[in-house]
């Protein structure tokens, strides 16, 4: 007897399961494009438009749906690799708290080093900033090095 039943329901199982399936797009195409998320360029309070003439080669911040997309942080004075660490992160915190984020909602870190050599030490300032569950995060050693002279570049992936 309880093979039979679960015969007859692995027989209907596929035409549900296609019956669901059927049915989703209707409903997704019933609330329109209301809900699909906008690119939106993060500027600072004050900051000008880019000119359009000269546009830039890439924005600083992009938010997207629910997304903050903030593209690589060096920093470009004198220092050692605890002082550029710092500094970077500092500057990633402030940019994410001005769009309404915080270092606990990343989700993907991408560091950049000038050399490999600084890991350590630079593990030793990032420990910690993101919270006690951080995201993701993958180190590079930049071949060539980081422009203009920073130790260290990071970009990262957050939510709002």
């Amino acid at each position: 007897m309880a093979k039979s039943n679960r015969r007859a329901f692995l027989k209907k199982a596929p035409a549900v399961a296609a019956a669901a399936v059927v049915a989703a797009p209707s409903t997704s195409r019933a609330q329109g494009t209301a809900d699909k998320p906008v690119k939106k360029i993060f500027r600072a309070a004050g900051a000008k438009p880019p000119d359009p003439a000269n546009p830039p080669l890439f924005n600083g911040t992009v938010l997207y749906g629910n997304l903050v997309f903030i593209s690589g942080i060096g920093y470009h004075q004198a220092g050692d690799i605890t002082v550029h660490t710092t500094k970077v992160l500092e500057q990633m915190k402030s940019q994410l708290e001005a769009c309404g984020s915080s270092m606990e909602k990343v989700l993907k870190v991408n560091v950049y080093l000038n050399d490999l050599k600084d890991y350590a030490a630079m593990n030793d300032v990032f420990k910690g900033k993101f919270g006690p569950e951080p995201g993701v995060r993958t180190t590079f050693a930049a071949a060539g090095g980081i422009p203009r002279n920073s130790l260290v570049e990071i970009d990262c992936i957050a939510y709002i």
